[in-house]
């Protein structure tokens, strides 16, 4: 059976600087335009460029999501999709159910806890994510159209941007 790759990405650090922003507003902060770049050369260094990146529509996701792109040269474009602000990882699993199409590789741009618990319930392996951490999960399905909270993945790689940068990993 062919398997399909999940890539979970959360968003990059934000910043709280402007106490008026409702939450889905808020930017990146410069530590998280740091790193969002540097989990998009690590995408190409890895081989592991999406064919199709899906974001939350909060604007620090949808930021990591279009500087990832630019940095891995992804040629589409980054699909939005609201449902993914602050998901439940069933919400998350219907998104990629819907948006994955034929594409084998998948870069989900998405929040925690949601994101958390998504790869827990798809590995089996509770891991915490911080910002702009990204964990490459492969998938015992044929189509995305297949994936259940219950299918039994495979967490391949975890990458932390705080590790890359102690280790010139990126």
């Amino acid at each position: 059976m062919a398997a399909k790759t999940l890539l979970v990405l959360r968003h990059a650090k934000s910043s709280w600087k402007d106490p008026e922003l409702v939450d889905h507003d808020r930017p990146l902060n410069k530590r998280g335009k740091r790193e969002a770049p540097r989990m998009g050369r690590l995408l190409v260094q890895r081989k592991l460029r999406p064919e199709l990146i899906v974001s939350s529509t909060a604007k620090r996701a949808r930021r990591t999501a279009d500087e990832v792109a630019g940095y891995c040269a992804y040629n589409g474009a980054v699909q939005l999709d609201r449902k993914l602000y602050l998901a439940s990882p069933l919400a998350i699993i219907e998104v990629l159910r819907r948006v994955g199409g034929n594409a084998g590789r998948v870069l989900l741009v998405s929040h925690n806890p949601g994101l958390e618990e998504l790869v827990t319930r798809l590995t089996g392996r509770a891991e915490r994510l911080q910002t702009a951490a990204l964990v490459q999960i492969s998938l015992p399905i044929q189509n995305w159209k297949d994936l259940r909270l219950s299918t039994e993945g495979r967490l391949i790689n975890l990458w932390r941007p705080r590790e890359l940068e102690d280790n010139n990993g990126a």
